[in-house]
């Protein structure tokens, strides 16, 4: 069997099982998406998919394509569980993320389009960024941490190597390692500056 289809499979099922403990989290009240983020999300992943598709990714797509699904659900889920920390700035990284899937929408070339996706996926992190840096225990940090093993796994199950299959990707593993690494050092502070609980003086 051909090692790039087993990739594929293999990055696919884990697409779909490390969502499950964000969905979990999710309906205990535990995780609160910010919305702004899982609608960028959900309309990037989609593009992000046929952008793939037409710069000639193969099985290294699919694991993008279970994402785009669920990103839409939570996306949805969001309307009822999502939080309510939502600031200005996060309304200004959702008015520019839509408008640069406009311009995407102009351009007719996959590298163009893939290049506009990408930068656009980042400002969508924003959001979730701030939001676990302030909030850290709000987000399921093994949703991401094992987002970004995923999307090194589709990289490694590409059919072709190029910056339009590469890139949004590539860009993927880096966003997801770095909310990770804020969500874990926003605890770590957390930890160290809550003073212990000392017994009350009779």
């Amino acid at each position: 069997m051909d090692y790039k289809l087993i990739l594929g499979i293999t990055s696919s099922i884990l697409a779909i099982l490390l969502f499950i403990p964000y969905l979990q989290d999710i309906f205990k009240g535990k995780t609160q998406p910010h919305i702004y983020t899982w609608l960028i999300w959900t309309i990037l992943q989609a593009i992000g998919v046929v952008a793939s598709l037409r710069g000639g990714a193969g099985y290294g797509s699919w694991a993008l394509a279970v994402g785009a699904v669920f990103c839409g659900i939570i996306f949805l889920l969001s309307f009822k569980y999502g939080t309510k920390n939502i600031q200005k700035i996060d309304t200004v990284c959702l008015c520019l993320a839509l408008v640069a899937c406009v311009i995407y929408l102009l351009v007719n070339d996959p590298l163009y389009s893939v290049l506009i996706v990408t930068a656009t996926d980042a400002i969508g992190y924003y959001p979730t960024m701030r939001k676990a840096y302030q909030e850290p225990y709000s987000e399921t940090i093994s949703t991401y941490g094992l987002s970004a093993f995923v999307n090194l796994l589709s990289i490694f199950a590409l059919s072709s190597y190029n910056l339009t299959t590469v890139t949004y990707i590539g860009s993927l593993v880096l966003s997801n390692s770095i909310l990770v690494t804020i969500t874990l050092y926003s605890r770590s502070r957390l930890q160290t500056t809550t003073p212990p609980h000392l017994p009350d003086v009779q």
